[in-house]
């Protein structure tokens, strides 16, 4: 039999404000435990919540963003459950009436098309705590520094079939959420997580599985690993006489494996009602026009404008604008070089090799966007060659200083007089005659064989496109 997966992503994307969404207790990370709490956040008796507006503005902005619906009223619920690290026995959050609702987002799969994936709603809440088990020794420690730290979860449709469209539309989000400037979307901190629901069903039914929930994945790499998992195992489950039971599961990075961690509640189990201490929200017409003319140029946009403006492959542009930081760094060294297209080549290529292999983000690097763009103001000006521009790259990135520096220091400035790279090319046509015959015998490949011995006898100081017209005069006389 063949199956179809089916997924729907509730991501949780941290708020990037100074204070709590219902208290002025700060929310800066890293700090000792239960130290950034007040009584608000645990919910002593005798205090009150009070709405942080810029959580709202915040929600607006990404509703504007995906062509959602921004509701002119929305009210805050009480979700109750009861766990050690929500000390007030409930979670304030929004039920019926979210914020945001029915917007969508493009994703581009593996060959080249475009999908469009459906977001249900993005509703605002606090966190919960955290409960910490290492160092503790058969106990559990309760750090509160997360409660009521603002939250916007973003609620997909379930569109997506398999893990690599999953991975797609997590990453749009959030270089969306980062884009906007609403949050940091920091994973290794807990910013940016999320939830995958995953269900299996026959090819061809319209009736979806029974789901199995997925809960809190901080990483691309695991979530495409957890949804794997968790789709196999459905699918030998039921293909065994087995059943899928509605349940949340804890993926285990260690193991690669999903396991229970409980029974899946339903929207009826959290008894949700609203909360009396929080008035309905309202927001005008007027209110979400001046948002939007605070929003900046969104990643489409600027997609688009890098091809139109800076002549780019279609390809080449998607990578580019996958992050705004990649995005203000290649526009930067477009910008300061005069030479968009060996900009991005050298973006996408040298220097994200480069991070890649040091697992550094791009706002790190140890070449600025000046730097980079010294290295290519050199190559057009046929200073160095594109092999010793990689050097020169190396060397940069050691931190031996700009390319003019390393230029003059190493010697490495391109050989270009006619008389010198005319002997060169004079010793290596007398050294190789039967490579001599194969070119006059029309085989024009040979001629990237002269071009390769002349660069080497130059130490790649040789011009290749002076070297290669001189071999050209001098084997078709």
């Amino acid at each position: 039999m063949s199956w179809e997966t089916v997924i729907g992503l509730e991501i949780h994307t941290q708020l990037a404000t100074q204070s709590k969404i219902f208290s002025g207790a700060p929310t800066a990370y890293g700090a000792p435990p239960n130290s950034q709490a007040c009584a608000v956040d645990l919910g002593l008796p005798g205090v009150l919540p009070v709405l942080n507006k810029e959580v709202v503005n915040m929600a607006i902005k990404f509703g504007l963003a995906i062509e959602a619906q921004i509701a002119p009223r929305s009210i805050f619920a009480r979700k109750n459950y009861f766990y050690p690290d929500l000390p007030k026995g409930y979670q304030i959050s929004q039920y019926e009436l979210p914020i945001v609702e029915h917007g969508q987002v493009s994703i581009r799969l593996d060959d080249g098309s475009e999908k469009i994936i459906g977001v249900t709603r993005a509703h605002l809440e606090e966190d919960a705590g955290k409960s910490l088990h290492e160092d503790y020794h058969g106990m559990t420690g309760i750090d509160l520094n997360r409660a009521g730290t603002p939250l916007l979860e973003i609620v997909s449709e379930p569109d997506m079939r398999s893990a690599a469209e999953a991975v797609a539309y997590m990453k749009k989000i959030h270089a969306l959420v980062r884009y906007l400037g609403i949050s940091d979307g920091n994973m290794q901190e807990g910013s940016f997580r999320c939830d995958a629901n995953v269900s299996v069903r026959p090819k061809g039914q319209e009736e979806f599985g029974t789901r199995s929930e997925l809960k809190n994945i901080n990483s691309f790499r695991f979530v495409e690993r957890a949804i794997n998992f968790e789709v196999e195992r459905q699918i030998d489950l039921l293909e065994t006489g087995g059943e899928v039971i509605q349940e949340t599961r804890l993926y285990d990075a260690d193991r690669d494996e999903t396991r229970s961690m409980r029974t899946k509640e339903e929207a009826m189990d959290y008894r949700y009602f609203p909360d009396p201490d929080l008035l309905p929200v309202g927001i005008t017409a007027e209110h979400i026009e001046s948002i939007r003319a605070t929003l900046p140029e969104l990643p489409e946009a600027k997609k688009d404008r890098f091809i139109s403006e800076y002549a780019l492959k279609a390809e080449d542009a998607v990578i580019l604008t996958a992050s705004r930081e990649m995005a203000d760094y290649f526009e930067t060294v477009a910008r300061v070089s005069g030479e968009a297209k060996l900009a991005g080549n050298w973006v996408i290529g040298e220097l994200s090799a480069y991070l890649n292999k040091e697992d550094m983000a791009i706002g790190d690097s140890p070449i600025s966007a000046e730097m980079l763009a010294g290295v290519i103001r050199r190559i057009s000006d046929n200073t160095i060659s594109g092999k010793i521009a990689k050097d020169v790259f190396d060397a940069m990135w050691s931190g031996e200083g700009d390319a003019d520096t390393i230029i003059e220091k190493k010697g490495l400035k391109q050989i270009t007089d006619t008389g010198e790279l005319e002997a060169i090319v004079d010793k290596v046509i007398a050294d190789n005659p039967e490579q001599v015959e194969q070119f006059k015998a029309g085989k024009e490949k040979v001629l990237g064989f002269f071009v390769g011995q002349c660069m080497k006898a130059t130490g790649g100081k040789g011009n290749p496109a002076q070297l290669n017209q001189m071999l050209r005069d001098k084997l078709g006389k």
